[in-house]
């Protein structure tokens, strides 16, 4: 192999870091001016978004993508299958001698990177990987014992203490290309999103992909929202979120540059400024969970909740999905999940724990509905924040805490204005009784337009009976 590789082209492996501005991988390729062949694969692992709606996302992101690495002179090249095979042939095809990626840290992404690394360095490649994409790198982070953190309050105090987040890296202002360029497919022939039917035309009114997105929403989500975030993050109704999860979760915009912009931003008070911080490293703390027990998502940290008896009505579970359980607050998430692609945080635990402690489904079924209809689905974020509602997580919530939808609702959305823009058929229903319609009085009822049973479901379970049902069967395992 010559090791003159300056002088020939570089691969970078685009995946999940759907961005120019500090992207670590793309810069080394393009350093000094070497050329830069970007390439996208539609790895047939199971790497790659994580359900439908994120792959609506990843084809708009793609396109606006695509036409930033043209404005700066390049063009990135789309290709399905292997990933080993697929480098392999874009570096004989343009004499590239070096590929760059930046890291993954779920499980099939590492198993696929250590291969793709070991493969192409036996034959020759000059391989690199970068960090970025959290704030910190898991192998490294380290209780004093020497093992992973557990618990997020001792893993936040170590990273605040320890953890330095490098400044961003400015974007290049050009890229050169390969004089030899290889054939790409096309996102049509990715078949991402057909659009037949259109079941994502929500999403649109709502979201826009790309790192300009990203960054606008940073920017709104700092002048407009962060100095009121501790204080109204919790309530649905009112936009007090930051809204950055979708391009955190495919690399739209990398952590750090969000981490830096909030800290530097001189119109943040310490409250609001530390408690948004926390939640940006919680999803740190869920890679860190991710990295060290792989598999997160199909498997009960807690073993004591391997005996747990899960209720196996389809029923519900389907109702669940759709938004007809009969609790306001909980549809009215369900309903906002499939209508916008995202759920307001607060919203997430209550029809979590519905689904867990009222219904007795299994929390991996909520697991993997959520990851097919987010587009913010994370395989750390998510596995972790389900495991803690079910409470045999890492650092999760006591089983017995079991969310009363009523009441829940009542406290965080007290107008009921969140349950009128997601369940229309009760929009005339008296705050009062807004989150237990089959508690108001039929007058109320008939004056509202509401008729519970047909026009809106009556509860799939009384919340009370429930409860006492969940926490027997907690009772049972704790031996």
């Amino acid at each position: 192999m010559n090791t003159s590789t300056r002088s020939k082209p570089a691969i970078y492996w685009l995946r999940k870091d759907l961005r120019i501005a500090d992207n670590r991988a793309l810069s080394a390729a393009s350093e000094n001016g070497r050329a830069v062949v970007p390439v996208y694969i539609r790895e047939d692992d199971g790497n790659g978004p994580l359900g439908g709606a994120q792959e609506w996302w990843l084809e708009q992101s793609l396109k606006q993508l695509m036409a930033r690495f043209e404005k700066l002179g390049s063009r990135i090249i789309l290709k399905s299958g292997d990933p080993l095979q697929i480098l392999k042939t874009i570096a004989e095809e343009t004499g590239a001698e070096a590929v760059f990626w930046n890291r993954r840290y779920d499980p099939k992404g590492i198993e696929t990177d250590k291969k793709v690394k070991a493969a192409l360095r036996d034959e020759g490649f000059k391989v690199e990987s970068f960090a970025g994409q959290i704030l910190h790198e898991p192998s490294h982070f380290k209780t004093k014992t020497g093992g992973p953190y557990k618990v997020y309050t001792p893993f936040w105090k170590a990273f605040s203490a320890e953890a330095h987040v490098p400044a961003p890296l400015d974007p290049p202002e050009k890229l050169n290309s390969p004089s030899r360029q290889p054939e790409s497919e096309t996102l049509e022939d990715f078949r991402l999103y057909t659009g037949k039917p259109d079941w994502a035309a929500g999403f649109r009114e709502l979201w826009t992909p790309g790192e300009n997105g990203a960054q606008e929403r940073l920017q709104h989500f700092i002048d407009e929202i962060a100095n009121r975030y501790a204080g109204e993050r919790d309530h649905p109704s009112v936009d007090a979120t930051s809204l950055m999860s979708p391009f955190l979760a495919l690399g739209e915009i990398s952590p750090a540059t969000i981490w830096h912009a909030v800290s530097e931003a001189k119109n943040i008070d310490d409250t609001n400024r530390k408690k948004f911080l926390q939640e940006l490293v919680w999803r740190d703390f869920s890679y860190h969970l991710l990295f060290h027990a792989p598999d997160l998502a199909t498997k009960n940290w807690n073993g004591r909740f391997d005996d747990f008896e899960w209720s196996t009505d389809e029923d519900a579970y389907r109702a669940w999905t759709k938004g007809q359980t009969g609790y306001p607050i909980v549809d009215a998430g369900m309903r906002q999940l499939w209508r916008d692609g995202w759920m307001h945080n607060r919203v997430r635990m209550i029809a979590a724990s519905f689904l867990i402690k009222d219904l007795m489904i299994d929390w991996r079924r909520g697991e993997e509905w959520f990851r097919d209809t987010l587009v913010d689905a994370d395989p750390a974020s998510n596995a972790a924040s389900w495991q803690w509602v079910a409470g045999c997580g890492a650092d999760a919530a006591p089983f017995f805490r079991i969310f009363n939808p009523m009441l829940q609702g009542s406290k965080f959305d007290p107008d009921g204005d969140y349950v009128r823009r997601y369940i229309p058929e009760l929009a005339r229903l008296p705050a009062k009784h807004i989150h237990a319609p089959f508690e108001a009085p039929h007058a109320v009822l008939k004056e509202a337009g509401v008729e519970l049973g047909k026009t809106y479901p009556r509860p799939l379970v009384d919340h009370k009976q429930a409860r006492n049902r969940a926490l027997q069967a907690f009772e049972a395992i704790k031996g």
